[in-house]
């Protein structure tokens, strides 16, 4: 049982630094959603159902646009499609577990849980618990969500704009790859998707967003062999 706990704690305080930025996004998030005339009951239902920022911000936005449900929520499943990716990394250190825990881990992967417990996987010798790592995480990130969320209900309208989507979405994802800047290689993947991103942006159904994150393993694969061969 320590063992698991230890594990736990150790995801929890992998992800803590990545919650500072999640704040004012979850606390604007539901002042935009009341703003565009959802309730609040809905707006923070999104949070509970969906539980990612930018698929709940589409989400919203269609509808409130006359999109029909149809197309909102296969909007959203496009914009997720990049879990198929992490599912695809994640599988091996995850293979062991009953459907039941599989489920529960899935509905909290996000861009923050993924970065954290990747790396943990990456850099640990796996054992029966490592999972518990991935849980931890996505627990705290989870509950700081989901209360955030709440709060914005009642404070959201008082927020100031300088503290919206504008400042907290990138902040929230350069949070994530701050470490990266540190590995040339790294830099390279992330210019060549950038990149990549800014030439198929227009491509139908939002096709980019699966795309890009392929193209930016592709050319992190043939770095990876170039460095095997010097």
């Amino acid at each position: 049982m320590s063992s698991k706990f230890a594990i736990f704690k150790k995801g929890l305080l992998d992800i803590s630094p990545l919650l500072i930025p999640v704040v004012p996004f979850g606390i604007k998030f539901v002042a935009i959603g009341i703003e565009l005339g959802f309730s609040p009951l809905i707006t923070y239902a999104t949070s509970l159902i969906i539980f990612g920022g930018a698929s709940q911000i589409v989400f919203i936005q269609l509808l409130s646009g006359g999109a029909s449900s149809l197309v909102a929520i296969t909007s959203v499943g496009v914009i997720n499609s990049r879990h198929f990716l992490y599912g695809a990394v994640l599988t091996e250190y995850l293979e062991k577990l009953s459907l039941i825990k599989k489920l529960l881990i899935s509905y909290l992967i996000t861009d923050q849980t993924f970065a954290v417990s990747s790396k943990y996987f990456k850099n640990h010798k796996i054992n029966n618990h490592s999972h518990y790592h991935l849980i931890g995480a996505g627990v705290i990130l989870w509950t700081t969500w989901q209360v955030t969320t709440i709060i914005g209900i009642f404070l959201g309208s008082i927020v100031p704009e300088e503290w919206g989507l504008k400042f907290a979405i990138p902040l929230t994802f350069l949070a994530i790859i701050v470490n990266d800047f540190r590995k040339l290689d790294h830099v390279l993947v992330m210019i060549i998707s950038g990149i990549s991103s800014l030439i198929f942006f227009d491509i139908p159904f939002k096709a980019y967003i699966i795309l890009t994150p392929l193209i930016g393993l592709l050319s992190a694969l043939i770095i990876i062999k170039f460095k095997e061969r010097i």
